[in-house]
């Protein structure tokens, strides 16, 4: 747009025209107006309608911006909201100077897009800068530079009696903080040429205080006082979300997608789990299918596991924590034992001979045990009449030697 000359004290709206476009999410139309001279520009509180605003936020947005108006300067930029209700403002010259205005929109506006990037990174890793040492100072000494009056005020919670007196003071210090962080803000680069020194001590003082404040009550440990935290962190990263979107209902959408992405698991361990149940009741399962190994595929798994076996053995004989010597002293042919670990069979060519002709095809064991008389195993019933005669007369002759027995035994208890 070209830019507008005058003199005159005029009153400017933008009326938007309500048509969404997404190309205008992190877009911005700002309003540059300079002079020689200095000027005011002041809200029009008949143009504003807070009284008729659609939301509580609306409504604090107008309050806020009726209440903080911007001093006399020169030079000054104005920033128009592109969706919702109109936006009016009177530039009020002093002496009649003559003052340009001129409207520019950009597209892409870095802080809208920091903003709304920072936001959404805030809420996702709340959790994890809750818990976090590093964050704890940094967000305490950050905390007490910009707000002075806030911090002092915690500081000083033990010594106010009642509950009441101390929330009153805490909202006037974030009032007073935040008024003199805004009226600052337009003179933060002329306070840091002119007052250098002044604007270091002053930022060295508050954080090397707020950091020995922080340290002596130490990080938080109790998980109430984490999670509140954490709270915070996701709602200031909410509010940084819907401060960096142009348009209000792309805000609500992420600030709803957000939020159901931090609950969505809840119902979807419980859908999951149900659906888990349902599958068993309504779908037979299906039993495995077991089968018995064939002589040759037993052989085969037997000689390869052996094999397998063998190799994770040498392996870690050859390992450097395998104690060497102490297995050297402890067994009977260390020689044997240094062959199998380089590489040779565990077992000689006489040992397998040996075996075989003892437990193999035709060994002695197993013609034992085929060619075993049954006799040897079976009572033999023509002698058992015998056997029980001998029986008896064992247990006569037991009975005849006791008596003589127990005298002896009287005889020496009486000597």
């Amino acid at each position: 747009m070209d830019a507008l000359r005058t003199s005159e004290s005029n009153c400017y709206c933008y009326i938007p025209d309500g048509v969404i476009h997404l190309k205008n999410t992190w877009s911005s139309i700002q309003v540059n107006i300079n002079s020689t001279r200095t000027f005011k520009v002041v809200s029009i509180p008949e143009e504003s309608h807070c009284q008729s605003a659609e939301t509580l936020l609306a409504f604090f947005k107008c309050l806020v911006r009726n209440i903080w108006q911007s001093g006399a300067s020169n030079e000054t930029v104005v920033t128009v909201a592109q969706y919702g209700e109109r936006t009016c403002f009177r530039v009020q010259p002093e002496h009649q100077a003559p003052y340009a205005m001129n409207v520019q929109q950009t597209m892409l506006d870095k802080r809208l897009f920091l903003s709304f990037v920072a936001g959404g990174l805030l809420f996702h890793f709340a959790h994890n800068l809750s818990r976090s040492v590093t964050f704890y100072y940094s967000a305490g000494v950050a905390f007490g530079v910009l707000a002075t009056l806030v911090f002092l005020l915690l500081m000083l919670k033990r010594f106010i009696p009642k509950l009441s007196t101390f929330w009153i003071l805490m909202s006037g210090s974030w009032f007073c903080s935040l008024y003199l962080l805004y009226t600052l803000k337009e003179d933060l680069k002329q306070l840091w040429y002119d007052s250098t020194q002044y604007f270091l001590g002053y930022i060295l003082i508050a954080g090397s205080v707020s950091f020995a404040v922080c340290y002596q009550h130490g990080p938080l440990a109790s998980d109430q006082s984490m999670n509140l935290l954490m709270w915070t962190l996701q709602l200031a990263g909410l509010l940084l979300i819907y401060l960096g979107t142009a348009i209000p209902q792309v805000a609500y959408a992420a600030v709803a997608t957000l939020l159901c992405s931090k609950i969505a698991h809840y119902p979807l361990r419980v859908f999951c789990s149900v659906g888990r149940r349902a599958r068993r009741y309504f779908r037979a399962e299906k039993q495995p299918e077991f089968r018995y190994l064939t002589e040759e595929e037993y052989r085969e798994q037997g000689e390869s596991e052996t094999v397998s076996a063998l190799e994770e053995l040498r392996a870690f004989c050859r390992s450097p924590s395998f104690p060497s010597w102490v297995a050297v002293v402890k067994l009977q042919s260390p020689q044997k034992f240094a062959n199998f670990v380089l590489g040779l069979p565990h077992v000689s060519a006489e040992e397998t001979k040996a075996h075989d002709e003892q437990y193999g095809i035709g060994g002695a064991l197993l013609e034992d045990q085929l060619f075993t008389s049954d006799t040897e195993s079976e009572p033999d019933r023509q002698t058992s009449p015998f056997q029980e005669q001998e029986e008896d007369e064992e247990e006569e002759e037991r009975e005849q030697t006791q008596p003589r027995n127990s005298l002896l035994i009287r005889s020496r208890e009486f000597l």
